[in-house]
C-alpha cells in the first residue's frame, strides 16, 4: 500500500525524471542544433526546482521510511543518471 509519503515521493520522481529527459534529448538539441538556447533556459530551470524537490521529498522518505543509508545513496545517484529515477522505482520501491 502506499502511504502519502511515499505516493509523493513516486509522483516527484517520474516528473523529475520526464524533466531531465526532456532536458537531454529535445531542450539540449534545440540549443546546440537549431541555436534556440530558451530551450534549455526555461526547461533546465523547471528541472532544476524539480531535482531539489526530488532530494526534499529523499529526505522526507528516508526519515518516514527509515530507509537504509545505501538504499538512499542509490535513490540519489539514480536522479543523476537519464531514466535513472524510472529504473529506481521499479527495482527497489
Amino acid at each position: 500500500m502506499l502511504t502519502p509519503i511515499r505516493n509523493r515521493f513516486l509522483w516527484i520522481a517520474r516528473i523529475e525524471g520526464i524533466s531531465f529527459l526532456v532536458l537531454l534529448f529535445i531542450a539540449m538539441p534545440l540549443k546546440y542544433g537549431f541555436d534556440w538556447p530558451y530551450a534549455v533556459k526555461y526547461v533546465g530551470w523547471a528541472h532544476g526546482l524539480l531535482f531539489v524537490a526530488y532530494f526534499a521529498a529523499l529526505a522526507q522518505i528516508w526519515v518516514a521510511e527509515k530507509w537504509k543509508f545505501s538504499k538512499v545513496f542509490l535513490a540519489g545517484t539514480a536522479s543523476l543518471l537519464p531514466f535513472g529515477t524510472f529504473w529506481f522505482e521499479k527495482t527497489q520501491l
